[in-house]
């Protein structure tokens, strides 16, 4: 993980704001889903990505290196590494 030097307070209502710096760096919009994660004292958040990046297909949904791709698409993205 990397540091951001950035540094939020939570308000009464238990809310931060995510930097807008951050936001576009991941691509958030305001709406977007987050996925919550914790392991001992950290907390991580996640972008919810529940299709596939490239054809929002829902069906057939694998995970390669964080991300979301159909069978569809990956076995497209594999027969063109594989030329």
């Amino acid at each position: 993980m990397k540091a951001t030097g950035m540094i939020r307070s939570l308000d009464q209502l238990g809310r931060i704001v995510i930097p807008i710096e951050l936001r576009r760096v991941l691509d958030i919009e305001i709406g977007d889903g987050l996925e919550f994660y914790s392991d001992e004292n950290t907390i991580v958040l996640k972008k919810y990505e529940p299709a596939c990046i490239f054809c929002n297909n829902a069906i057939d949904i694998k995970v390669y290196r964080g991300k979301n791709i159909c069978g569809e698409c990956y076995s497209e993205l594999k027969k063109s590494v594989d030329e």
